[in-house]
């Protein structure tokens, strides 16, 4: 990989880390407010929304300049949300300035890889920045869990940090540092050369453009395979975040800081299954893994029998891994297929508004199983049954596919 590459995961690495931290001092501002439990949930529906409703806008963005001052401009958005949250705005409304940056950020980081790397090093590059991102997921949710504990906020509060008097603030300020850091990793993002697009000022013409482009890749044999797979994991991937928290309260009896590290296991498994995907399959190979998503959905029902924390992290270190191996090379074929269709920002914006419909429906229905005060374990059975029954339904529309052209012969099978 040229050097350029780990300066552009750098950057991502440190803005993720910093999204998953706020998100558990988010949770924990929440429940110190004593907001309704199924407040918590929305946290991730407010951080979407603006992947939905600014779609059609954030990729016409991305390719008008280039990708890294893109990067620095959304990552000092997602800096203005977090100090926000400093200065006591509710959570809900911080975190989605938050996911306002991360919107116009996405398409930028995703479309750079497709115009810096040649097509047959997409699969490995996914494989890195899944994994990366998953490490950040780990790292952000364990140093959020340790931010909100009263020893740790103690000990920090005892530096003296100027205009700073409150645990919460402490946490907020570690969080505004690691943006920065990103920030400072902005700066040195390459330039690939591919020309920049002018911006188009007219919003009716983008949101035409936006529904040509989601209709083209939806029609893609290929295209739709691999983007109805990448949008259910994503929404589930969400969901599970929250289940997992709720799941282990209730049959493993932990608080919020043991269970938000637990999260880890599942970020474990994912940054497991994603390396492995990454040396093992090709563009070529990438639909052969669809079976993988069934057997994820299927496994997640065994955390209804589960009641031991060994057992719980073992299981969830599966789940993760099985969901990262067949993510990644389905990320790659969707990058390939979209940057060939309509151009690498475009596509990634199509990519994300359906992601991330998918997160806001999927939370959207967790939040109100919640609020019917529904049993965890009928949560966890009708959530593994969903994923796995979306899985078989698309797995045989890529068989129906193929019945009428083999479009997987045209893909790239050569080694990394």
């Amino acid at each position: 990989m040229p050097f350029g590459f780990y300066i552009i995961m750098a950057a991502q690495f440190f803005s993720a880390l910093a999204d998953n931290a706020l998100l558990i001092v988010a949770i924990a501002a929440l429940r110190d407010m004593q907001a309704p439990t199924e407040y918590e949930p929305l946290l991730k529906t407010f951080f979407t929304v603006s992947y939905v409703a600014l779609a059609a806008f954030v990729g016409p963005f991305a390719d008008s300049m280039p990708k890294g001052r893109v990067m620095l401009i959304s990552n000092t958005i997602k800096i203005f949300g977090c100090a926000l949250m400093f200065f006591h705005v509710h959570p809900l409304l911080a975190y989605a300035v938050v996911g306002l940056g991360a919107a116009a950020y996405s398409p930028a980081k995703y479309g750079i890889l497709t115009e810096y790397l040649p097509h047959r090093l997409l699969v490995v590059a996914n494989g890195w920045i899944e994994g990366l991102t998953v490490g950040a997921i780990i790292l952000g949710v364990v140093i959020g869990g340790t931010l909100i504990r009263p020893g740790v906020t103690d000990q920090l509060l005892a530096l003296e940090i100027p205009f700073v008097d409150s645990p919460a603030e402490v946490a907020i300020v570690v969080i505004a540092v690691l943006y920065l850091i990103a920030a400072a990793f902005n700066l040195y993002v390459p330039h690939t050369g591919v020309p920049d697009k002018p911006l188009r000022k007219n919003p009716f013409f983008l949101i035409h453009e936006f529904k040509y482009c989601l209709a083209l890749l939806w029609r893609d044999p290929l295209g739709q395979i691999s983007l109805a797979v990448t949008t259910l994991f994503w929404g589930a991937g969400a969901t599970l975040q929250f289940i997992v928290i709720k799941w282990a309260d209730t049959a493993l009896g932990m608080g919020l800081t043991q269970s938000s590290m637990l999260q880890g296991a599942v970020a474990i498994g994912v940054a497991a299954g994603a390396i492995l995907a990454a040396r093992m399959i090709t563009l070529r190979t990438s639909v052969k893994v669809i079976p993988l998503g069934i057997a994820m959905g299927l496994i997640v029902l065994a955390m209804n029998f589960v009641h031991n924390t060994y057992l719980a992290v073992a299981l969830l270190i599966l789940i993760g891994a099985l969901s990262g191996f067949f993510v990644v090379p389905m990320n790659a074929l969707l990058q390939h297929r979209g940057h060939i269709l309509m151009g690498a920002g475009h596509s990634i914006a199509v990519q994300n508004f359906n992601e991330n419909l998918s997160i806001l429906v999927m939370t959207g229905l967790y939040f109100l199983m919640v609020r019917a005060d529904l049993s965890i374990y009928w949560v966890v059975s009708l959530f593994g049954l969903f994923v796995s029954g979306l899985m078989i339904l698309i797995r045989r529309r890529h068989f129906a596919n193929q019945r009428r052209h083999d479009d997987v012969q045209y893909l790239d099978d050569s080694g990394h």
